[in-house]
């Protein structure tokens, strides 16, 4: 019986511990965006559009992914 009281305490809050932990995969995906960008404009600083321009759209999806984890909780929630 104790293991479905804890549950039952806890359900409150399962979309902020949802949320946070959808965030993981998008704050390591900037990272890693900014990150081998960072090492590619220093190894090609001729390809500064190019190179600049794949960070943005990459940045927006992984954004896009932070931004849906944010919005689930609501839609689903209770």
């Amino acid at each position: 019986m104790a293991a479905t009281e804890t549950l039952a305490a806890v359900s409150g809050s399962l979309g902020s511990i949802g949320y946070g932990l959808a965030a993981i995969g998008p704050g390591i995906g900037v990272g890693i965006i900014f990150g081998n960008g960072t090492q590619a404009l220093a190894r090609q600083p001729e390809a500064a559009g190019l190179i600049r321009a794949n960070q943005i759209l990459g940045f927006a999806f992984c954004e896009a992914l932070a931004l849906i984890g944010i919005v689930m909780p609501f839609v689903f929630g209770k």
